[in-house]
C-alpha cells in the first residue's frame, strides 16, 4: 500500500514540474505588445514584411522607434534604413507579423 502513496507523489511532482516549464516557455517570448509601442505604436506602422529570420517594418516616423528597448527585448540586431527598421528576431517574426497584422 505504501508504493501508491509514492507513485500518487510521484505523478504530482511530474505535474508540477511541467506546468512550471511550460510557464518558463511562455514568458521567454517576445512581448509583442511592447514591441508594438517601441515601434511607436500601431499608427506609427505603415507596412510589415518578413524575410527569412528578420522583420522589415516601415515606420511613418522613424524616430518615435525605440531601438534600444527593442534590443532589450531580445532582438538579435536592428538595421535602420531611412523609414525602415530590419529586426533580426528569428522564428519569432513571423508570430509578430500576423500580431501587427491583426492590429489593423
Amino acid at each position: 500500500m505504501d508504493y501508491i502513496e509514492y507513485i500518487i507523489i510521484f505523478v504530482v511532482l511530474i505535474i508540477i514540474l511541467l506546468a512550471i516549464l511550460k510557464a518558463n516557455k511562455k514568458d521567454a517570448g517576445l512581448d509583442l505588445n511592447k514591441l508594438v509601442e517601441y515601434l511607436g505604436g500601431k499608427e506609427n506602422i505603415l507596412q510589415t514584411e518578413i524575410k527569412l529570420s528578420r522583420f522589415i517594418v516601415t515606420l511613418k516616423d522613424i524616430s518615435l522607434a525605440n531601438k534600444d528597448a527593442i534590443q532589450k527585448l531580445g532582438a538579435k540586431g536592428i538595421v535602420e534604413i531611412d523609414n525602415q527598421l530590419k529586426i533580426i528576431l528569428g522564428p519569432e517574426s513571423k508570430q509578430l507579423k500576423k500580431y501587427i497584422d491583426d492590429l489593423k
